[in-house]
């Protein structure tokens, strides 16, 4: 079902186009954004200026047609906190209603705060816990408090970055007395909630905004990190309280050139910075993760009416994220599907004499389906191409070392196997950098064994034999000549790692019940 949500929101009017799937796979064909700054004024004013909603009207106007072009099915639009705010909220609702003739519904706090919840849940499933998650409009926050996927309690506070910079921060940059006021403020508003989240023991702060998307981005760039994906990614209170330091003395223009900044954003961040170095302080220190769902995909899942069910994060979740990634480049995937069969037989036989935990059969049954992906931009370098895919898309429910992990043993399937010495690896862990080298091994030689994509291998056996660990390919009758030709050239990586001699030979053929019967007789 091809959906849309629309959101208008107090800075911007954001669109995603998706087709979604009943078990709450989203695939997003489009997402466009307008900035036009609805909430300019209005929390001092009371009132929706002309200006900002002329632009607003324009925009979903827009956004109507290309709904229409691009076929969706079904769409909503939900207006926050600057709509639902403004004595002519909901005048400006009506007119928009009569002009673009979309559905566009103003919701409540703590329906925004529910759908944000959902949202997250769904691509994160919040085992554990307790979670603090945290989305900074530009009217409202909403704050919520997880525990094994379930709602503690959710908020929405009056506390949006351009709400704040409205009441507050009249000075660029601003004075010591306007950042202590609003500090003054915001204890007064928040102080009591984030002592309940800090006696709770919450263990991580998870933010779901844009303002937060761009403070991680800018923590990542001070430490010299490029994340070709923020989802996952992560900042700690520390580093967004050096961050409060270096925004607070700068100018609007200065701060647009921050590394990580995004420049329509810089005159909210020192509102921004000082919200979020709070809640991150109050609430115990807490590391502030980024993901990418939120209000919209919130909405989507309702217009889809997807049920409350294991989300990404899920064994079965991440298997479908990984599944749709795959679709995407490889259609149908056969290759993949056999080279992750033949590889969890290995992992199976292999992993004790590696010393592979059990959760790497996870790892290597999903770079085993991707490993090929690549080849949708160039066939002779498709291993590379394939790393920086996986990379760069949005695989839910992993963590960012997880799927720097699958693209790593993804790209060592063919040429280079990963070495401790790449610069890539170096950046991992020490364990798991280990498991990379150990589960990319068993997938160049269980990629080899089906080099002709004819799936003639339908399973292995793996017996040791004086210092010789012997691979025997059963093939049901057919030859598998070429599979064993291209795997003898690839268990160098293997042997290296088990320190002895691998060798490959063809199986005896698989007798039937009936034959098995026949030759006990």
């Amino acid at each position: 079902m091809r959906l849309a949500a629309i959101d208008l929101g107090t800075n911007s009017v954001h669109m995603v186009i998706a087709n979604v799937t009943p078990d709450g796979r989203i695939e997003v064909i489009d997402r466009v954004k307008e900035m036009v700054r609805l909430g300019k004024l209005t929390f001092t004013t009371g009132q929706l200026s002309p200006e900002t909603m002329a632009l607003a009207g324009r925009a979903l106007k827009t956004f109507g047609r290309l709904a229409r072009v691009r076929r969706v099915e079904r769409l909503r639009v939900v207006a926050t906190s600057a709509v639902r705010e403004a004595r002519n909220g909901e005048r400006f609702v009506q007119r928009l209603r009569r002009e673009t003739g979309l559905p566009i519904q103003i919701i409540s706090g703590p329906e925004e705060a529910r759908l944000i919840f959902r949202a997250t849940r769904h691509a994160l499933g919040l085992d554990g816990g307790p979670h603090l998650l945290v989305d900074v409009g530009g009217g409202s926050v909403e704050l919520s408090l997880a525990q094994d996927g379930r709602p503690l309690w959710m908020r929405s506070l009056p506390l949006g970055v351009a709400r704040l910079t409205q009441q507050f921060l009249i000075k660029d940059p601003p004075s010591a007395g306007q950042i202590r006021a609003l500090e003054r403020h915001l204890e007064q508003e928040l102080g009591e909630l984030l002592l309940r989240v800090r006696r709770a023991g919450a263990v991580q702060a998870i933010g779901t905004s844009g303002t937060v998307h761009t403070l991680v981005a800018m923590a990542l760039a001070a430490r010299g990190e490029d994340a070709p994906r923020l989802h996952g990614a992560a900042a700690t209170a520390e580093q967004v309280s050096r961050l409060r330091q270096r925004v607070l003395s700068l100018d609007a223009e200065e701060r647009a050139e921050m590394p990580g900044m995004d420049a329509k954003r810089a005159d909210l961040m020192p509102a921004a910075v000082v919200l979020l170095d709070t809640i991150l302080s109050h609430a115990g220190d807490l590391d502030l993760v980024v993901c990418s769902w939120a209000l919209r995909e919130g909405v989507l899942l309702d217009l889809a009416r997807v049920p409350g069910a294991q989300g990404p994060a899920s064994p079965a979740g991440r298997r479908r994220s990984v599944q749709s990634l795959a679709t995407r480049y490889a259609a149908s995937n056969a290759h993949g599907r056999q080279v992750a069969t033949l590889a969890l037989q290995l992992f199976d036989a292999l992993a004790p004499d590696l010393g592979l935990p059990p959760s790497g059969r996870e790892l290597l049954e999903h770079a085993a389906l991707l490993h090929d992906i690549g080849h949708a931009i160039e066939h002779d370098r498709h291993q590379r191409h394939t790393y920086y895919l996986i990379r760069a898309s949005e695989l839910l429910g992993f963590s960012p070392v997880e799927i720097e992990m699958i693209a790593l043993i993804a790209r060592g399937h063919r040429k280079q196997a990963p070495r401790l010495s790449d610069g890539e690896m170096q950046a991992l862990p020490p364990a798991s950098r280990r498991l990379v080298r150990g589960l990319a091994a068993l997938l160049r030689v269980a990629d080899a064994l089906d080099r002709t994509h004819f799936g003639v291998i339908k399973r292995l056996k793996v017996s040791r034999q004086g210092g010789r660990l012997v691979i025997a390919a059963e093939t049901g009758g057919e030859s598998a000549e070429l599979e064993l030709w291209a795997a003898e050239r690839r268990v160098d990586s293997l042997s290296r790692l088990l320190d002895r001699r691998v060798v490959l030979r063809a199986g005896a053929p698989r007798r039937s019940a009936v034959e098995r019967a026949r030759a006990a007789r």
